[in-house]
């Protein structure tokens, strides 16, 4: 199984970036989905899930700003930014539960750099 993320970048305050992450591998299943961030020196934070029925969450910090979204029969998630903010600036992970078979895990992508100047 791998996860691969795309679509990180370079972009001014107040700029938009759109992240895409695809799953592949022989999967059975893929139960939530998801976005991530670390800043440095920090830990690595939610940024928005998905449902496979699409029901989102996101965190407080982004509400109104990102919006996140998938293609079940891709096996895709996308996570639209607008309104940008230096405070944005993070490498950005997916995250995907999966069932290969019957065992189930959460696997991550490589990670993609964004980064927001003033």
């Amino acid at each position: 199984v791998q996860l691969q993320a795309s679509g990180g970048g370079l972009v001014q305050a107040g700029g938009s970036l759109r992240l895409s992450c695809a799953a592949s591998g022989t999967i059975t299943s893929i139960n939530d989905m998801g976005w991530y961030r670390q800043a440095p020196g920090k830990q690595r934070d939610l940024v928005a899930t998905i449902t496979r029925d699409g029901i989102t969450n996101y965190a407080n910090s982004v509400k109104g700003r990102f919006t996140i979204s998938r293609d079940n029969a891709k096996k895709t998630i996308s996570l639209q930014m607008n309104s940008l903010k230096p405070e944005d600036t993070a490498v950005y992970y997916c995250k995907a539960n999966i069932r290969l078979h019957f065992v189930r895990d959460d696997y991550w992508g490589q990670g993609t750099q964004v980064t927001v100047s003033s």
